[in-house]
């Protein structure tokens, strides 16, 4: 085996590794955020969605539910933020993210009662929030877990590149976090209608299965598809 088809073969098993990563924590949005929306009629990872609708509320005059969501918007950022604080100091960067996650879900599911609701409501939304720092990107190629609008958007122009001669296909991984989150969703819908709430415990424990997944998965080969790709400025300078 010559040493570039070894390299393609590496690089391959590396995005096949990273895709199926993305895909998993996909998944786990989707049944998070259509149990989150069934539980408490709002999105915990659609923030662009409780955007319109803040303002719709405001607009409306509904001050106590734009100010629920609103709340909600900065309580996801200060999970993002978490997540990647997280990341950053742990050496399986995955599994700390998602074992956080699932913590965070499992404590959820013990809220009960009026009272609890809207704190369990932004601990989800939390917990979406850091779920996005398990993996930001594939070799290089940004990829969303719970933003499968931006995942939409950079499928499209991909596509639009293609139709006019760029015959770079690597922009078809975008279809992965979509396809993800609407499995999880259509399994978080069903598992909501038959447990209710402790739909949440379910979503828990298989958060902390992907978790244990990623151990598997060598530290390398993790750090290699969740590496940034070097700019053309350091590269050249890395020639000279």
């Amino acid at each position: 085996m010559t040493r570039e088809r070894r390299r393609r073969l590496i690089h391959t098993r590396r995005t096949a590794t990273g895709l199926t990563l993305a895909g998993a924590i996909s998944f786990l949005a989707g049944m998070t955020d259509a149990t989150g929306l069934s539980l408490t009629g709002d999105f915990v990872s659609f923030m662009t969605g409780n955007t319109t609708r803040a303002a719709l509320s405001l607009g409306e005059g509904n001050l106590r539910h734009a100010a629920i969501l609103l709340s909600a918007i900065m309580v996801f950022v200060l999970g993002n933020a978490v997540g990647i604080v997280i990341a950053h100091f742990s050496d399986r960067r995955t599994f700390a993210v998602l074992s956080c996650v699932s913590i965070a879900l499992a404590t959820a599911s013990l809220m009960m009662g009026e009272s609890a609701e809207m704190p369990r409501f932004y601990l989800i939304v939390a917990s979406m929030g850091m779920v996005n720092a398990a993996v930001e990107q594939i070799e290089g190629l940004p990829i969303g877990l719970t933003y499968v609008t931006g995942a939409l958007s950079r499928f499209g122009r991909g596509l639009g590149r293609w139709i006019i001669g760029d015959r770079r296909m690597d922009w078809t991984i975008q279809i992965v976090p979509w396809a993800g989150m609407l499995a999880g969703a259509i399994v978080g819908a069903l598992l909501t209608q038959i447990a209710g709430a402790a739909a949440l415990w379910l979503i828990a424990v298989f958060a902390m299965l992907v978790a244990l997944a990623t151990l598997l998965i060598p530290r390398r080969t993790q750090s290699r598809f969740n590496a940034a790709p070097r700019s053309p400025v350091h590269k050249k300078s890395r020639s000279q």
